[in-house]
């Protein structure tokens, strides 16, 4: 209901891979079966955002600039690798901060293999 154009934001799934000589491959679950995963603390495959629309961070990110989990931000500026934002909940009310992609696991046991 903002009225702004949103972008799509998504996942980059991939096994980790634990062979480190290179003669097998350890994971045969290709990205399109790792992007339909949901787990606690991992985000869906597909994130849509708008200008102006606020966010909670759910994990801690950068605690020394208030960047933890549960502060809220409103998204000021969109980029291909980052997100600009206003924090309005928490510490540092009011900063500008940017929030950039990053490389992530899961950590639910329950998942009998590893991937980012």
């Amino acid at each position: 209901m903002v009225p702004s154009e949103e972008k799509v934001y998504l996942s980059y799934d991939s096994p980790i891979h634990r062979n480190l000589n290179g003669d097998h491959i350890d994971d045969v679950h290709p990205p399109e079966f790792l992007n339909t995963i949901t787990t606690y603390g991992l985000p869906n495959h597909k994130l849509r955002l708008k200008v102006g629309v606020p966010v909670m961070l759910l994990r801690n990110i950068d605690t020394r600039y208030g960047l933890c989990k549960g502060t809220k931000l409103v998204i000021t500026k969109m980029g291909r690798y980052a997100i600009e934002g206003r924090v309005i909940y928490k510490s540092n009310v009011g900063d500008q901060v940017f929030v950039s992609r990053l490389s992530i696991s899961p950590l639910d046991v329950r998942i009998p293999f590893k991937f980012q």
